[in-house]
């Protein structure tokens, strides 16, 4: 089904990454170069036939260019793009990529994303330090960092929606159980729902591990078009649907100063756009990988993505339907709070391993069609991916 006149015809054919870790000795450019050659090897596709870059628009294009990656893997660049930053722009690169190939600019695209606010002194927290009114009229007053602001929308959610600890926790205890049966992660010890509860609070009610790890690492992923991709190494996956949405806001304003402080802005929007771009509806999706910065941040967008009612996340996570064995899998790999933190691109290739069957221990049984979503707020991305066959 095209929608906007526009039908993806492309697909991802390599993924790779780093070991995630809370500090790494190696600078992020060697790790984004070596995601890079993992995942291009991964496809059977030497480094000099790639010919497009795309990835977000903020966070890379001041640390890892997109000249040094070409450079480095000795191609010569035909397109170069991005959009939007962090968890939308990664998710949302093959709506770039796409047009690119489509529009004959280039025929193998490569995404990268990495991170090393592990070992940056300011970490995460620095991050928005690029608006000048939290700057002025909220850090100085100690209203600032991540943990506070998604504190405010937990206590905030409790008292609309009843939600309990309980709850909230049970998001956690299961991504931990999904990182450690996965394997390969930053996290490697076991947390009961009484572990939880007994957990240290970091900003009230948000306990540590309803917080995401803290992560050195890169990741990358290789597109090229349908017909191309037979050709391949592994099985490809299709890129059935991709929704990308911004609302009118400023990032000054964001988490803090929205009217409605407990709807994940534009995540509706994007998500309709990518169901109906894949011709399918909610009901299709077999598992969904999740932007889970916070434990409430998943609860918030599997609701406004359109997988249940409002107010109703808390309890379909509680009753273990969001399992691996469950209704609708979510955050198969342990996700930001148990497996790494690298803003999203380890839930793209974490849903490519799960279409080409090769999530071992964590494979959801007759995985055909995946769901990733994709925070950056004010933007939220969406991509559908589905088994090419």
């Amino acid at each position: 089904m095209a929608v906007g006149g526009m039908t993806p015809d492309i697909a991802i054919v390599g993924i790779g990454e780093t070991a995630p870790v809370r500090r790494s000795p190696r600078n992020l450019r060697s790790q984004v170069v070596e995601a890079v050659y993992a995942a291009l090897d991964d496809a059977g596709i030497a480094p000099h036939e790639v010919d497009g870059v795309v990835t977000d628009s903020v966070v890379m294009p001041t640390t890892v260019p997109h000249d040094y990656v070409m450079a480095q893997l000795g191609a010569t660049s035909r397109y170069d793009g991005s959009v939007s930053y962090g968890g939308a722009g990664i998710v949302c690169s093959p709506l770039q990529a796409a047009m690119a190939i489509q529009a004959g600019l280039a025929e193998v695209i490569v995404c990268y994303f990495g991170v090393d606010w592990g070992t940056r002194p300011e970490g995460p927290y620095g991050f928005h330090d690029l608006y000048p009114a939290k700057m002025a009229f909220e850090k100085p007053y100690g209203f600032n960092a991540q943990p506070v602001y998604f504190g405010l929308w937990t206590r905030r959610y409790m008292k609309e929606f009843g939600l309990t600890r309980e709850q909230l926790g049970a998001v956690a205890v299961q991504q931990r159980r999904n990182a450690l049966q996965r394997g390969g992660g930053q996290t490697d010890r076991p947390m009961s729902l009484e572990d939880y509860l007994n957990a240290p609070r970091i900003a009230d009610p948000l306990r540590v591990p309803d917080c995401c790890l803290i992560t050195d690492g890169a990741g990358a992923y290789v597109m090229t078009s349908r017909e191309r991709a037979r050709d391949c190494r592994k099985p490809p996956v299709r890129v059935a649907g991709i929704g990308f949405e911004s609302i009118p806001v400023s990032g000054d304003s964001v988490f803090t100063q929205d009217p409605e402080l407990l709807t994940t802005p534009a995540a509706r929007a994007a998500t309709d756009r990518a169901l109906a771009m894949a011709g399918i509806v909610h009901d299709d999706i077999d598992f969904v990988e999740i932007y889970d910065c916070f434990t409430i941040s998943v609860l918030m967008q599997f609701e406004d993505m359109g997988f249940c009612a409002k107010g109703e996340a808390g309890a379909f996570f509680e009753s273990g339907r969001a399992a691996l064995d469950g209704e609708l899998p979510v955050n198969t790999h342990g996700g930001f709070l148990s497996y790494s933190y690298r803003l999203g691109i380890e839930h793209v290739t974490e849903a490519v391993r799960q279409l080409r069957g090769e999530a071992g221990a964590n494979q959801v049984a007759g995985a055909r069609i995946g769901a990733v979503g994709g925070l950056s707020l004010p933007d939220y991305g969406t991509l559908i991916l589905a088994s090419d066959d």
